[in-house]
Parts: C-alpha cells; structure tokens; sequence
C-alpha cells in the first residue's frame, strides 16, 4: 500500500506524506514504472524469489486470497497461475497509478478484483479469506500501525487460513558483507532498522496465530512468513 491523503497539501500542491520517515509513498514515476523500478533496483532478483514465495504459499485451485498492498497486481497474477475459475484474489491499494497497472494485468481475467482501501486504518470488507498476502509493505510503516495491520488480516482470515507476510528476515546489520549493509543502509527507511530486530514468530503467536513457520531466500535476508489462524 502507498499512503496517499489528498486532503493534505503543502503550497507547492504536493501530497503530504503521511509517514515522513517510510518508502511506502512512492513518488509519481516510481508509481508508474513499478515493476521496472524493482527489477532494476534488485538487479532481477525479486523474479526469482517472489515466484519461490508463491509456490511456497501452497495455494489451492479453489482459494480465495486477500493480498495486502496489492501494488501493481504483479504478485496477485503470480498467485493467480494457481487458482482454477473458482479461485478469487482481492487486492487493496490506493495508489490509482497501481489501479491503473492491476486492472491493465487483469482485463481479461475475472479472478482477481481490485478495492481502494488503505490498510494501515481498520477496515471490514464483510467477508474472510482463505489467504490474506502481503509482500514488503509491513516493514516500512511505524510499528504501531503495523498492528492495525496484522489485526485487520487476522479478522479477514477464515477459521484455519494463514497469513503470509514477505518480507525482510530478523538479522544483525553489523553482521552483513559491507556491500550489502551499505545497499540496505543506502535505500531503506528507518522502519525497516526496527522491523529486522523484532521477533516476528511471537509477535504472530500474540495475535492467536499458530503453527509459524518460515522459508528463507536471498542469503536468508529474505523471508516468507507462514502463520496460521486458530480454528
């Protein structure tokens, strides 16, 4: 999700961000060219990945999944290769450069829906999950909205769902390759220094979710996190 507040504008008729210190209000052309900005900035590498975190989600013809920050709906046509004519995803955003993207990638298929919505506010959308998705969002707000985060994807799981977040991993900075923690220092925000440090698995488990587990990728800075909802 890409925080946006219209009603909020300084006298140069920009946008105000709501959260000063995060990446997750993408600048006009990071918007529109997304998908070549990620695959450019992680040098391809978010392809390979990302296609391993969905296989790993184990997603089932029939399922029907909720991705948070759905963005571009690049993630949510990976998952789709998945699901048969019952299968479902909703996406939520509120960018309309990421609206634009994901009904261009889904104009012929009626899987897949798109909902403006932000996430970091509570919402009720009247209807549970199979899956509730979200793929490096989480990390960049504060940690007190992540909260309102989590909360809404608990109440949006069914009974036995998961939640899967992709995400950073919990590491030592001190500890990377200098190139590396010079990369991670260079382009995230100061949310992501909090979020590697928290335990993500009791965090979950404090939310009545059970059965953690993870998948790790890219030299384990990378994570898939897998948590399921008390039935």
């Amino acid at each position: 999700m890409k925080p946006q507040n219209n009603m909020n504008k300084n006298n140069n008729n920009k946008v105000k961000k709501l959260y000063p210190d995060s990446h997750v209000e993408l600048k006009e052309f990071i918007a529109k060219n997304y998908d070549t900005v990620i695959n450019i900035g992680t040098l391809g590498i978010y392809k390979s990945f990302i296609k391993k975190a969905v296989r790993h989600m184990n997603i089932q013809p029939g399922d029907h999944i909720l991705d948070l920050g759905c963005g571009t709906g690049r993630n949510a046509r990976l998952m789709c290769r998945y699901l048969n004519e019952k299968g479902h995803i909703t996406g939520l955003d509120i960018s309309e450069h990421m609206e634009k993207q994901f009904h261009y990638k889904f104009k012929r298929d009626k899987r897949a829906e798109y909902i403006k919505q932000r996430i970091d506010l509570q919402f009720n959308l009247q209807r549970t999950y199979d899956k509730v998705f979200i793929s490096f969002v989480i990390h960049g707000f504060p940690h007190e909205i992540r909260s309102i985060v989590i909360q809404n994807a608990y109440d949006h799981i069914k009974p036995g769902g998961k939640f899967f977040i992709l995400d950073f991993a919990e590491f030592d900075m001190d500890k990377m390759p200098g190139l590396h923690r010079f990369i991670f220092k260079t382009i995230e925000c100061k949310y992501a220094f909090d979020f590697i440090k928290r335990n993500w698995k009791e965090i979950l488990n404090s939310y009545g979710f059970e059965h953690i587990t993870e998948n790790l990728y890219l030299k384990k800075y990378i994570r898939l996190l897998s948590a399921q909802k008390n039935g």
